[in-house]
């Protein structure tokens, strides 16, 4: 009985059969992943080394500091956990805390949107988008000293300030931005959405791009107007972009700093004392040396809460962002 040969022209014998075949799990293909392997690891050493000395240690550090009485003057003296009663029992902490979520609060419902609707209306324009894109940025790379001291001119309580001049054009003000209580915190939340916002204005205007742009031809041929497109096409499509944001968002709200200790050192009447503030105030506000223990133990109780909220809310919003 005669047979054909089936396989291709110039291989013969049995260097054609299966069994010569690459194997991944070979004694040489698992040389080759442990060569690549260690390749990988010599090129991140350098950066993970630099990473572990100013970011670990410190954290390290922090929390050994956080049991210790210490000013880093005198000896330390392990103290256990005096230093978070200490905290505990200051009445000022609960200030802190209320301040720091109102603050949140505002930055939510006004800081927000306004990155989202900037980005989806710039979407929209066919000409001078990158310039509309780039005066949306500028605010960032302006640095966060200079701005709120710019900001400070437009905040005079004066009728010359910039922002009272423009309130007296309709017959209204001066308002005394930062030194009225219930103006204050606003005023704050406004100067750092105006700083913060453009670079969440950048993310979501990658995220749009990627838009599939037929879900919206679709749409359009189903006669969906443009709030019905926003709702059931843009958002739905930005929603693993908008969760990100959104904890980037509290977890950043949580740490202010910057803008109540430039515009109004936590004044007046301490109506924006934050966390953070309060920890500056424990550790630096002693010509003799800082309580430092009590600002460690407050940086470590704040950052136990960020991570259990975060924990929590990545495990809440799993199945919304896939």
């Amino acid at each position: 009985m005669t047979t054909t040969d089936t396989r291709p022209a110039g291989v013969t014998g049995d260097l054609a059969g299966p069994q010569h075949a690459a194997r991944p799990g070979r004694p040489g293909a698992r040389l080759a992943r442990a060569r690549a392997g260690l390749h990988t690891l010599v090129f991140l050493a350098p950066m993970l080394l630099v990473f572990g000395v100013f970011s670990w240690v410190p954290i390290g550090r922090a929390v050994v500091m956080s049991f210790q009485r210490t000013n880093l003057v005198a000896d330390p003296v392990f103290v256990g956990f005096a230093n978070f009663q200490q905290v505990a029992a200051d009445p000022l902490l609960w200030t802190a805390v209320q301040n720091t979520g109102y603050f949140a609060l505002l930055a939510l419902l006004f800081g927000y949107p306004v990155p989202l609707v900037a980005a989806i209306l710039m979407s929209e324009v066919r000409r001078l988008r990158g310039l509309f894109s780039a005066l949306a940025y500028l605010p960032v790379v302006v640095p966060p000293v200079v701005a709120v001291l710019l900001w400070k001119l437009f905040y005079d309580a004066g009728e010359d300030g910039v922002f009272n001049t423009v309130l007296g054009w309709f017959g209204l003000g001066p308002v005394a931005w930062l030194q009225d209580a219930d103006a204050v915190m606003p005023a704050l939340v406004l100067e750092a959405t105006w700083a913060a916002a453009g670079g969440t204005v950048v993310i979501y205007l990658a995220a749009l791009i990627g838009v599939d742009p037929s879900l919206y031809e679709a749409a359009e041929i189903d006669g969906a107007g443009v709030w019905r497109k926003l709702w059931h096409i843009t958002l739905p499509q930005l929603r693993g972009v908008l969760l990100i944001t959104f904890i980037l968002q509290i977890i950043g709200t949580a740490q202010v700093f910057l803008e109540p200790f430039l515009f109004t050192d936590g004044g007046p009447a301490n109506r924006t004392l934050t966390l953070l503030l309060l920890i500056y105030r424990y550790a630096f506000t002693n010509s003799l040396g800082g309580d430092y223990g009590a600002a460690a133990a407050l940086s470590l109780m704040l950052a136990l809460v960020l991570a259990a909220f975060s924990m929590l809310y990545f495990r809440l919003t799993r199945s919304w962002s896939s």
